[in-house]
């Protein structure tokens, strides 16, 4: 099983946090394999002008993979996960499977009751909590 790990990577703390959940979510089983966009673009070219090639890179393993996973902290969610989000479930015509991530306990939909965005929710086929939550997922998964 592929899954592709998404999330905004643009603080230290963010990217310490999403490569503690990939080593969880691989620790869990040898047939998962998670795809973090970190590991896929040398660190030197993050900041270059081929933003192409950055999202070439990353559209390709969208195109593969399983199961996305993806981070919904923040007051609104990260527009690279965002478009993640989307392509993912327009890619896979809903068949496969999108599972959110959201620790943050703010609002951050349209109602009282939303979690994020509606559009971003109702892509997802489960919210988890927390990581532990996250990961029991998969444990469940595997078993």
């Amino acid at each position: 099983m592929e899954i592709y790990l998404a999330g905004s990577l643009f603080s230290e703390c963010e990217r310490a946090w999403l490569a503690s959940i990939k080593r969880k979510l691989e620790e869990i089983s040898q047939d998962i394999t998670v795809i973090w966009p970190y590991d896929l673009i040398p660190h030197d070219e993050a900041n270059s002008q081929d933003k192409q090639k950055i999202f070439e890179i990353c559209r390709s393993y969208l195109d593969q993979v399983d199961i996305l996973v993806c981070v919904l902290d923040g007051p609104q969610v990260d527009d690279g996960t965002a478009w993640e989000i989307g392509y993912f479930y327009c890619k896979h015509q809903n068949k496969l499977p999108i599972i959110g991530i959201r620790t943050d306990f703010r609002n951050a939909g349209e109602t009282e009751n939303s979690i994020v965005n509606a559009m971003i929710e109702c892509s997802c086929n489960r919210i988890a909590n927390s990581s532990e939550e996250l990961i029991e997922i998969f444990r469940q998964q595997a078993h």
